[in-house]
């Protein structure tokens, strides 16, 4: 199929040296921690936070808890619009790649992409076009086509050649519960993600990732206190190795215990039936700095970015094409 977009892939190793280039997008979490004074204590922390949870999860072998640590990579995804030197370029994806340290065989192992995730596009969805559709409306209701744009154009790069030549897996991406829905224990235990939580009922979040092309399933790993949400492609169970799995885990927990204090580094674990509550006094925060009304601003005016420079100027274009695409078998 012919296309106007074509990707380009860069990544920046995030370790307690990492500084956000000008053009980073500011909302994503890794990038709030790297600035300000008390910036290389916050990334050495949180990196170590990731091997000790890492070591504790892949315990088999590791009689000291030190045998691994995590690296990681922030991958930013330019999408070109455009064919030849005409083509305008847009910051369109942000991802996070772990890859594991094997201390003992001196191995390098790739680990997931994914983890993380943030896009222009979908804070324009969420932060501009979902605020404005229901701003004079009496009850609360979601825009025709709504993620569409957004989940066709995950799923095309998902499928590019450029995709395929720098990962060898699908990406699985890892965030928090949310507060709106009650998530009831099932008998279903996986050794290395915990226990299977299921929730009361859908969202607007699990059906925009659904547009994206993935699946949802919520697992609470051994000696966490809350369950996570994975998304994915195939199989989650199946299709990754336990150290993949591993090294999504530390690294997600470890950002959610920051940015989610109350869910994450709560004092009372999920029992059999489970409400988030972003309001809990009984939990413990860590001695990481992180600015969440500062993201949450920051979200919209990123989002307006998006509708400036690339929704308003290519919107027939875009249109056409998500109307023309259907997304490839392979994914």
């Amino acid at each position: 199929m012919n296309t106007e977009f074509t990707f380009a892939i860069k990544r920046i190793s995030f370790d307690e040296d990492y500084q956000p280039a000008d053009n980073t997008r500011l909302t994503t979490n890794f990038a709030n921690l790297a600035r300000g004074e008390n910036r290389r204590a916050n990334l050495r922390n949180a990196l170590q936070m990731i091997d000790d949870r890492f070591n504790a999860l892949a315990h088999w072998d590791n009689p000291k808890g030190d045998r691994y640590s995590v690296e990681l990579e922030i991958v930013s995804v330019d999408m070109k619009v455009g064919e030849g030197d005409e083509g305008a370029s847009f910051p369109a994806i942000e991802m996070l790649k772990t890859n594991i340290v094997d201390t003992q065989t001196n191995q390098r192992i790739d680990g997931l992409v994914g983890n993380n995730f943030s896009s222009y596009v979908r804070d324009y969805d969420f932060s501009v076009w979902l605020l404005e559709h229901n701003r004079n409306r009496s009850a609360f209701s979601v825009p025709e086509k709504f993620g569409d744009l957004h989940g066709k154009l995950f799923s095309y790069f998902v499928n590019s050649a450029a995709y395929a030549r720098n990962f060898a897996k699908l990406p699985v991406i890892c965030l928090s519960v949310s507060d709106s829905k009650i998530y009831h224990r099932t008998d279903n235990e996986h050794p290395v993600l915990g226990v299977e939580y299921q929730p009361n009922e859908s969202s607007l979040t699990e059906s925009y990732f659904r547009k994206m092309g993935l699946q949802v399933r919520y697992f609470m790993p051994a000696n966490s206190v809350a369950p996570l949400a994975f998304y994915f492609f195939g199989d989650l169970l199946n299709d990754y190795t336990s150290l993949e799995l591993i090294s999504t885990i530390s690294t997600m927990e470890t950002f959610q215990k920051i940015y989610r204090p109350e869910i994450y580094n709560a004092h009372q674990p999920a029992g059999d039936q489970y409400q988030p509550n972003l309001k809990n006094p009984d939990h413990s925060p860590t001695n990481i700095v992180y600015d969440r009304e500062e993201r949450s601003q920051l979200a919209v005016a990123q989002g307006k970015f998006a509708e400036t420079y690339f929704i308003k100027p290519y919107r027939q274009l875009l249109e056409q094409w998500s109307a023309n695409y259907v997304a490839d078998s392979a994914v």
